[in-house]
């Protein structure tokens, strides 16, 4: 998960996603503390719903897994938590951390205090090994559904994200690694809020709308298994490693020869791109080199945005304005008219056809798609209750 409120980075820590590796250390944590001084409960009502209309409660299973503390952690079908051991891996090498679904109608969970992700899948269970991570701790390997060799890769699975901790419940669905299976969660509390709900109909057209545009259609994967994000693509070699050169180029010379203004919580930065960087002044001097394809899919890179309330915020809007194909026209970023965004033939359609799926029209196409609040992301200071959905295919 990654966020962005107002200009000011408060998390960045799964801007690339797990990978198959073991997570140790991955920080699932969302910065936050206190509200106001208040405490919060240490446990919640999480409620998942089945209205996939394919399959029945007894062909899906919920995993709850991500940090407590400095530990890593998944919680029991009876709402504990329990540190992640290697002695979980059974006769076959995986754990079985699976809760089940209840035998009919809603299912009725605790979530207790932690950071992580809510994986569901459908059809058989998911295969999460207990590792020893470099410090010597116990560590989970995580689905990577972009890697071919991954023992989750012909499961149907997905994932929701969130922080539940003394400053409110924090959550998102999240398109950043992969789609796959509709998602929808819905926030009560201080406010009642859903995110994440996708149109009738849509998960089709995202699989044949990419599909039909030549770059991205190795992106869709099996029998609309799922799709996943183009990053992953161009690592694992079904995605062109140049495909956003053109427009990084365009971008370079355009504010050769006029102002970048990047507004952030800090203030307004003026940049230029002289000798090969685009330097800023401003509230601070920050500086970047002209990124590659794989640096604007993944946020990251020559994009890469440290939580330092300078070059963070303007890394985002600049990572948000490349995927959004803004930046070449608009030098007053970050761009807040959705109807100007992925405009261009030569654009991010993975992200432009996730916003285009969903009925609020927020998604988390790439990790700095909370700029300008467009991420599927929602959260409440005192929340009372969370329901995940699987919604109909």
């Amino acid at each position: 998960m990654s966020r962005m409120k107002n200009g000011t980075i408060s998390r960045r820590t799964l801007l690339g996603g797990l990978t198959a590796a073991a997570a140790a250390g991955s920080g699932l944590t969302l910065a936050g503390g206190r509200a106001n001084g208040a405490e919060r409960a240490a446990t919640m009502p999480l409620t998942v719903v089945n209205n996939t209309g394919q399959f029945g409660n007894s062909s899906i299973w919920i995993y709850i897994v991500g940090n407590e503390g400095g530990r890593q952690v998944r919680v029991t079908p009876d709402g504990r938590v329990a540190p992640i051991a290697l002695s979980d891996n059974g006769p076959d090498g995986w754990t079985d951390y699976a809760i089940p679904l209840a035998g009919s109608g809603d299912t009725k969970l605790t979530l207790p205090n932690m950071s992580g992700r809510i994986y569901v899948a459908l059809g058989s269970k998911l295969k999460f090994k207990a590792v020893t991570d470099g410090a010597g701790n116990a560590a989970l390997q995580y689905p990577a559904g972009w890697v071919s060799s991954d023992p989750n890769y012909n499961i149907l699975h997905d994932c929701a994200e969130f922080t539940f901790n003394s400053a409110g419940m924090f959550c998102n669905t999240t398109m950043v690694d992969m789609f796959s299976v509709p998602l929808s969660i819905r926030l009560t509390g201080a406010k009642d809020q859903t995110t994440g709900t996708l149109k009738s109909g849509a998960r089709a057209k995202v699989f044949s709308g990419l599909a039909a545009v030549d770059a991205f259609a190795p992106l869709v994967l099996g029998d609309k298994l799922r799709v996943i994000a183009p990053g992953h693509g161009l690592d694992a070699g079904l995605f062109a490693k140049d495909y956003l050169a053109a427009y990084i180029d365009e971008v370079w010379a355009a504010y050769a020869a006029k102002d970048l203004k990047v507004t952030t919580n800090a203030g307004t930065f003026t940049g230029r791109v002289s000798g090969g960087r685009l330097s800023f002044t401003g509230p601070g001097s920050v500086a970047f080199n002209k990124p590659s394809t794989r640096d604007v899919l993944f946020c990251d890179g020559a994009l890469a945005a440290p939580n330092d309330g300078t070059t963070g915020p303007v890394a985002a809007i600049l990572g948000a304005g490349f995927n959004r194909t803004t930046l070449h026209n608009t030098p007053a970023q970050p761009t807040t008219d959705p109807a100007a965004f992925y405009t261009p033939q030569v654009t991010n359609h993975y992200a432009k056809a996730m916003h285009a799926a969903t009925a609020d029209g927020k998604a988390y196409g790439f990790a700095f798609d909370d700029v300008a609040d467009f991420a599927s992301y929602i959260q409440d200071t005192a929340p009372t209750g969370v329901t995940l959905t699987l919604t109909a295919f």
